[in-house]
């Protein structure tokens, strides 16, 4: 049994798509796979600029009490 593919409900052998259909897959996947790698690479920006933030807020917070909260 070959690979599936299932569009609007209903499913597809591959072997037995057209090649212009195969490309048409093709194209389809490599796109949800650079959407997916995008949306990692999003996450990853988010996460460094909540960072920054935190960063950000315990330095004026230090600077405005006087003294360094940091631990070493």
């Amino acid at each position: 049994m070959g690979q599936k593919i299932k569009l609007d409900g209903q499913e597809y052998e591959i072997e037995n798509l057209s090649g212009q259909a195969k490309v048409a897959l093709a194209s389809m996947q490599f796109a949800t796979q650079r959407l997916q790698e995008l949306t990692d690479i999003h996450a990853l920006y988010v996460r460094a600029k909540n960072g920054y933030i935190a960063d950000l807020k315990h330095e004026m917070v230090s600077k405005k009490a006087g003294f360094d909260f940091e631990i070493d």
